[in-house]
């Protein structure tokens, strides 16, 4: 009965995939997920029955990059697999995923799948994965995961029903390694990072997380990159970063990065066409894992050159004819490093929403280091439900009052943003979740 279920939904999916798109409704990220799983409560577990490798992706930031480029590799490497490529990492997301691709007399070499923290327990109940990478833990919408313990025992908890999971944790961050013990885990981080470019190795003025050892006492940095990232150690009871299995150092340059990743006593060189630091990290773990999965060193060069991020993560778009960053912002780590990357010479837009996806609290905003943005030369508009909010913030700041706008429409902001005829001038587009949502429907 439960297999016919299942059948039944993979038809139900099509049809109503058909319909959205017929209809021009919705993106189909979610409803159709949704549906299948009122059809087939079970649908995910059938699922893995069609996959031969599951690697899961779970952070609080980083997720799409990091799977978006993993499954670029794999693809690179003519491997059959399935990504929920738009970021959709609820469980609805997923299945969406999987409705929409498989076929019952197909068998996929790889599922890459990003999974939201809170909802990555949820996701083994039904789908049992091979490894686990996870990014970073960094303060986020306390009003919907609470305090980063909580984030943290959220993943905890999922490991714990997955007892065949190999790890792929990165090091560099205290409580990411945490999920190492006692468990088969690989370890990724880095030993040296070199800013080639003044801006991009600025010193934030951002709060930085402040983290005792299990023992109760803090923890110490010979090297600290950002936030809680880096080389630590407790002096008290000797908890310290674990050995890397890939150890990686970067150099960061205004819009792209050099990677250099040792594993296994061989060394290999990777240029990324990906800014910041933060995406120097997302990287190192994709890359990581494709050297373990066997995929061959130029296969992953040649991706990662030309990967290109989409839907808002270094999203390069050209709008009215300008030429067009987007980067999306929505915690107070993850905004101040996009901060320190922002052309300040170009026309930026910042479109702040407080939906539920994107978190009520916006008390972040006062957290980030919108410091950085003081010597914009251009104009800084301000949109969204919070446009008024963001505009208050970036007065404390430091940021010229003549220089910001204030336009709650973001079609509106975006067109005031573009107006020039000087199709020289750039545009920097720093929206929050439901606000890329909305931006990414435009057409412009």
């Amino acid at each position: 009965m439960g297999r016919v279920r299942f059948y039944t939904a993979l038809i139900a999916a099509r049809m109503i995939y058909l319909a959205i798109r017929l209809l021009n409704r919705s993106s189909g990220t979610s409803f159709v997920g949704m549906s299948v799983l009122k059809v087939c409560p079970n649908f995910l577990s059938y699922c893995r029955n069609y996959i031969n490798k599951a690697i899961t992706v779970t952070g609080t930031n980083g997720k799409t990059t990091t799977s978006g480029l993993l499954a670029y590799i794999l693809e690179s490497d003519k491997n059959s697999l399935i990504h929920n490529v738009k970021g959709a990492n609820m469980l609805t997301g997923i299945a969406n995923a999987f409705a929409l691709n498989i076929l019952p007399a197909k068998k996929f070499g790889y599922a890459v799948l990003e999974s939201d923290e809170a909802y990555l327990t949820k996701l083994y109940d039904y789908f049992n994965a091979d490894s686990l990478i996870v990014t970073n833990l960094f303060r986020d919408q306390l009003d919907r995961y609470g305090e980063l313990s909580t984030t943290a025992s959220f993943i905890q908890n999922a490991i714990d029903k997955n007892k065949d999971l190999t790890l792929f944790l990165n090091a560099d961050d205290p409580l990411v390694s945490a999920f190492g013990k006692n468990r088969e885990a690989l370890y990724f981080g880095f030993e040296d990072v070199e800013f080639c470019s003044e801006a991009h190795g600025s010193v934030s003025n951002a709060p930085t997380e402040v983290f005792n050892c299990v023992c109760g006492e803090s923890l110490g940095y010979t090297k600290q990159f950002f936030a809680q990232q880096g080389h630590y150690r407790c002096e008290h009871c000797g908890y310290a970063r674990p050995e890397l299995d890939f150890k990686g150092y970067a150099k960061i340059y205004s819009d792209y990065s050099e990677l250099k990743i040792e594993y296994k006593n061989k060394s290999y060189e990777f240029r990324l066409n990906l800014v910041g630091l933060y995406n120097a990290y997302n990287a190192l773990a994709a890359i990581s894992h494709a050297l373990y999965c066997g995929i061959d060193e130029k296969i992953i060069s040649d991706a990662a050159a030309s990967y290109k991020s989409i839907f808002g993560r270094a999203e390069r778009r050209v709008i009215n004819r300008h030429e067009t960053l987007i980067q999306l912002i929505k915690n107070p780590t993850g905004a101040s490093e996009v901060l320190k990357t922002v052309d300040l010479s170009s026309n930026i837009v910042i479109a702040i929403n407080d939906n539920y996806a994107d978190g009520r609290d916006i008390s972040w905003l006062w957290d980030s280091d919108f410091e950085q943005l003081k010597n914009a030369e251009k104009l800084v508009i301000t949109s969204g439900i919070r446009a008024k909010d963001i505009a208050t913030r970036l007065k404390y700041a430091g940021i010229s009052q003549d220089k910001i706008i204030v336009e709650e429409d973001i079609k509106k902001a975006v067109a005031i943003a573009s107006k020039s005829d000087n199709i020289e001038e750039k545009i920097t587009i720093l929206p929050s979740y439901t606000a890329l949502l909305k931006l990414n429907k435009m057409k412009f």
